[in-house]
């Protein structure tokens, strides 16, 4: 290959990757913004939102700065309020739309023993009309998805009949599957462990994709990254999901050991890296590919807004370097046993600096090119601290 050939190339991919970060967009999640911690502390902070109008402010702020954050999801009841329709409203004056509707199972005391999955009935029919609730937030509001994570679990052998509680989780997930409008969907998580510790209800991706399979087209699997066991291939889990059309959304974060709900990168840059690298060769960044990436992060110690700011950045960052990829180069090597040759492809577009690429995108829609100092520089946070004295902050279950 010609020099000249190699660098119009270059460029061109180039260019690619400025148009496809251009359409890029990515869900905050409003709990992110209230104060967040461990079973063991949650720091507090000063000026951190008071209610979910405060929250929906706090994350417009992470759009102005970064452009590629235009929606929040809500989490029900911790986001209850009177009037979702206003609600939605003050969304679209902050510059965003209300996203993803999350249910909440895992806090109320009939669920000690499982909501959906519950041996009472009398608790099932609680629990599926709970996302009923959510399903006309979801009309209010204007939203598409609503977002099913389930705790239900069992700490014992023989604590219940694992077959029979898959039967409950799948007639219960039917009768909310019946309520979705033509525009919704339902998407279904999953999670190794926590807080059941013997056996959880839906504990991996195969579990969520054969309930969804059974309810059918709009039934979809998130994909959340701190939700596998250690050493997990997420990246394969992501193409198997792509091929059957029924990955429905990310929650991107970091972990180190369990459900750490660090910032996404933090802890393996180079896993999202491969996770958007997936994304990209199955052309399913585009905004029409039915794949939501959102964040679901807990942050503890970190200042909220600005560690929102860094998540969002790092998902440009890893999807700016997985379109920087040399298709044609990679797949010459692949098909030819290069072995070094395509795994050096990938480490080419890895290792490249896409931060001055990333600068470029901002400047050229109107934004400073480091969202981070101009979030600082913006006094804000120090507006906030100074406002937002006296009440109750939003934190764990608000």
């Amino acid at each position: 290959m010609s020099t000249g050939t190699t660098t119009s190339s270059a460029a061109g991919r180039r260019a690619a990757a400025l148009a496809a970060l251009t359409e890029q967009t990515i869900e905050l999640p409003s709990w992110a913004f209230g104060n967040s911690g461990t079973r063991f502390k949650v720091f507090a902070q000063a000026g951190v939102p008071r209610d979910p109008y405060e929250k929906i402010a706090d994350a417009a702020q992470v759009h102005r700065y970064t452009g590629a954050a235009p929606r929040v999801s809500l989490h029900i009841p911790w986001d209850k309020v009177e009037g979702y329709a206003h609600l939605a409203a003050h969304a679209a004056d902050q510059g965003v739309t209300i996203g993803a509707i999350n249910s909440n199972l895992f806090q109320d005391d009939d669920y000690m023993l499982g909501s959906l999955t519950h041996p009472d009935p009398r608790v099932r029919a609680k629990a599926v009309a709970h996302h009923r609730e959510c399903l006309d937030i979801m009309r209010a509001t204007g939203s598409r998805d609503l977002k099913i994570w389930l705790p239900d679990g069992l700490n014992y052998p023989g604590q219940d009949d694992l077959r029979a509680r898959q039967d409950r989780l799948a007639e219960g997930l039917a009768e909310i599957y019946a309520g979705l409008d033509p525009e919704h969907r339902i998407i279904l998580e999953y999670k190794f462990f926590e807080p059941a510790f013997y056996a959880t209800d839906v504990p991996d991706w195969g579990t969520s994709l054969l309930h969804c399979l059974a309810l059918g087209p709009q039934a979809m699997v998130v994909l959340d990254t701190g939700h596998h066991a250690p050493g997990t291939n997420i990246e394969f889990i992501v193409a198997q999901l792509l091929r059957v059309g029924r990955l429905g959304a990310f929650d991107f974060n970091s972990r180190f050991y369990a459900d750490d709900d660090l910032m996404v990168g933090a802890a393996d840059p180079f896993q999202l890296f491969r996770i958007m690298n997936e994304i990209v060769a199955a052309d399913a960044l585009r905004p029409d590919s039915g794949v939501n990436f959102m964040l679901d992060q807990c942050h503890n110690i970190e200042p909220k807004i600005p560690a929102q700011i860094r998540s969002v950045m790092n998902v440009q960052e890893a999807t700016a370097k997985a379109l920087l990829v040399d298709r044609e180069a990679l797949h010459a090597a692949q098909q030819s046993g290069d072995v070094l040759g395509a795994n050096g492809a990938l480490m080419d577009a890895y290792n490249t600096d896409v931060r001055p690429l990333l600068a470029e995108l901002r400047e050229s829609q109107g934004l400073e090119p480091d969202p981070m100092r101009a979030y600082a520089a913006s006094g804000y946070a120090e507006t906030i601290v100074a406002e937002r004295v006296g009440g109750a902050q939003a934190g764990w279950g608000a």
